[in-house]
């Protein structure tokens, strides 16, 4: 990935930091973005640390302006334009299988569908006029979006969403847009429990440049496809 430009939404926590540091580590230059300054200092240090490229900003996805002030300075402080863009900024509000949506509040649905599908959208819109030609569009979800389990709220609603606009997006782009599942991951919003945030990042490295671009856009592909692919 060297001489390419990669933008992180959410990128400070979780499967996002991970993905960031990934991509630099393949020689991205990487723009990510979160809510609380200090992390978003705290995780550009840290990758520019560990020999990497990055720029961060505090920027909050629900508000398009931010999205398009993070799209604009990553194209401006990047190679020329942007060729990844992982529109990974999510939120779960309460306990992960304990948030029926009999009983959910309609202040928790409105946020968690206003980060979570809203704020994907306007990601994915804000960078389309940076966009490189080859450039490629990831967008995290999981089986909670295609599969019926109760208990997952607005978050599971969000994920159908979400994919809803991978399938959307790929049909009126030019450029591949992904839907990566990783699987169960044991990050701070999900409880902890699962897989190790850095054990999925080289998913998303492998889908933003070795994966066949016809065979991924409008797909969902997660931890069988990245396996299969890498082992052949």
């Amino acid at each position: 990935m060297d001489e390419s430009t990669a933008v992180v939404t959410g990128g400070t926590r979780g499967i996002g930091r991970q993905v960031a540091g990934a991509l630099a580590n393949d020689g991205a230059t990487v723009a990510l973005c979160g809510r609380d300054a200090e992390e978003v200092e705290a995780s550009v240090a840290a990758i520019e640390d560990e020999g990497g490229e990055a720029v961060g900003l505090r920027a909050d996805v629900r508000d398009e302006f931010d999205v398009e002030r993070l799209m604009e300075t990553a194209a401006r402080n990047g190679t020329d334009g942007i060729d990844v863009v992982v529109a990974n900024a999510g939120v779960y509000h309460g306990t992960p299988g304990e948030t029926p949506l009999t009983m959910e509040s309609y202040a928790a649905f409105d946020d968690t569908l206003r980060t979570n599908c809203r704020g994907v959208y306007a990601a994915i819109r804000e960078s389309l006029p940076h966009l490189n030609d080859d450039a490629r569009i990831l967008v995290p979800t999981g089986s909670i979006g295609h599969e019926t389990h109760a208990g997952y709220g607005s978050y599971a609603v969000s994920k159908a969403a979400v994919e809803g606009l991978v399938r959307g997006f790929s049909a009126e782009l030019d450029v591949p847009v992904v839907g990566i599942d990783p699987g169960v991951v044991g990050t701070e919003m999900m409880g902890g429990k699962g897989r190790d945030p850095e054990d999925v990042a080289e998913l998303f490295v492998w889908a933003a440049t070795d994966a066949n671009a016809e065979d991924v856009d409008g797909e969902i592909i997660g931890l069988k496809e990245w396996r299969k692919a890498t082992r052949e």
